[in-house]
């Protein structure tokens, strides 16, 4: 059973909406932050992303970094850049990227679910990201970033038709689109029949699956058990506290694109030797890249060394997957196993500076930039992960690989806020 609640937004004005939305705090570091800020006093990475005020000697995890944080979004509220919502609503929260739709229920979610495993989670979490973003909600006693769920639209498919009925029958709250070619629409739905169907539909799940946001929803648990502890015996659950802000989207909507790699150099190896030793494994087609990779099919970037390079199609051999459990048979686990670590001696690549991954947004023109430029020898063009291998993954209570999934179009932050 999973369990939301309507709650009572912290959200922007309407009319200043297009200047106050950010980008999540996670996709920029702290001097693009600066850049994309720059001559907007109202953006909401001055909240989520504070430290762009502070010279880079000033440690991005920082006390006084919060206490910014804290004091813009108070004073974005003081100077009416920021409402309060009048009454406990549900959002629907359409976003279109090109041809590709999706809508999902903007909810707070309940700490329990996280705890009971009624929430399913795919990645582990960095303690010192956890440890940011659980500073950063205690200091502000707010949600500011959404976490981006998943339910199987499966097991109710009436709540998807609820939704995109809702949306296409009104006029939005929000309107707003970007320059990443992304619109975003937000539909409140208030207190009513419409509003209680939707929770009663979401009762009926037996789960949802955290797709983007493990650390915004680990800290979000750590903030709600310890305020609990702090309440002692009388905590009844029902605090705000004990719910977070979440985005709830139809499996069968999402758009999961590649997580690709770069590798700096081939390990000693001469550039005929690893090819020749990739065959173990794969069979190598030269001549181009394949344009719709199959299952256990990817494409690689090979330097010429001459500032240019060759596309190589691979398929990988039955041997490499044949038997193997849902995290070993998925298409990064089986380069990882059969390639990276054996030939190009990446035995952790959370931990390696020899790789780097780049998000399947770029294409694989950005692939080629970086092997040309000389300072990556080889780089890999990855299918994208399946949602129904994240969701089988999640249920059998296992961990991605690092950089597995990349999601896109990305939740903005700042439409709405949950306030405790």
């Amino acid at each position: 059973m999973v369990s939301i609640r309507a709650f009572r937004a912290v959200r922007p004005d309407p009319a200043q909406a297009d200047q106050i939305v950010s980008v999540p705090y996670d996709v920029l570091d702290r001097e693009e932050a600066r850049a994309m800020a720059d001559g907007n006093p109202v953006s909401f990475l001055r909240v989520v992303r504070s430290d762009l005020e502070f010279p880079d000697t000033v440690s991005q995890y920082d006390d006084q970094i919060y206490a910014r944080a804290k004091e813009n979004l108070e004073k974005f509220i003081a100077n009416g850049n920021l409402v309060q919502e009048s009454e406990d609503c549900l959002y629907i929260y359409r976003l279109n990227r090109g041809d590709h739709q999706q809508t999902g229920l903007v909810a707070a979610s309940a700490i329990d679910d996280y705890l009971n495993d009624a929430i399913k989670k795919h990645e582990f979490t960095r303690p010192e990201k956890e440890k940011d973003r659980t500073t950063h909600i205690d200091r502000l006693s707010a949600n500011t970033g959404p976490v981006f769920l998943l339910y199987r639209s499966a097991e109710q498919a009436e709540i998807a038709r609820i939704m995109d009925g809702h949306a296409d029958a009104n006029q939005p709250l929000y309107d707003v689109s970007f320059d990443d070619g992304v619109r975003h629409r937000v539909y409140p739905v208030p207190p009513g029949d419409l509003q209680q169907q939707l929770l009663e539909l979401f009762a009926k799940l037996k789960a949802t699956y955290i797709a983007d946001g493990h650390h915004r929803a680990a800290s979000a648990n750590s903030i709600g058990r310890k305020r609990r502890e702090s309440a002692g015996g009388s905590a009844t659950g029902e605090e705000l506290f004990n719910f977070f802000l979440t985005v709830i989207f139809p499996d069968d909507q999402m758009a999961i694109l590649p997580y690709n790699r770069a590798v700096k150099d081939l390990n000693g190896l001469s550039r005929e030797d690893f090819l020749e030793k990739v065959k173990t494994n794969f069979s190598v087609k030269a001549g181009g890249k394949k344009n719709d990779p199959g299952v256990h099919e990817l494409n690689m970037y090979l330097s010429d060394g001459k500032g240019g390079g060759e596309w190589f199609a691979l398929q990988a051999n039955e041997n490499t997957y044949a038997g193997a459990d849902e995290i070993n048979s998925l298409d990064v686990s089986v380069l990882q196993n059969h390639l990276l670590s054996p030939l190009l001696g990446i035995a952790d690549p959370r931990t390696s500076d020899r790789i780097i991954f780049v998000g399947g947004i770029r294409g694989d023109e950005e692939l080629e930039r970086l092997v040309n430029g000389g300072k990556f020898a080889v780089a890999f063009a990855m299918p994208p992960v399946t949602t129904g291998q994240l969701l089988d993954v999640a249920d059998a209570g296992k961990v991605m690989p690092p950089k597995s999934t990349w999601f896109e179009p990305k939740l903005r932050s700042g439409f709405l806020v949950h306030r405790f």
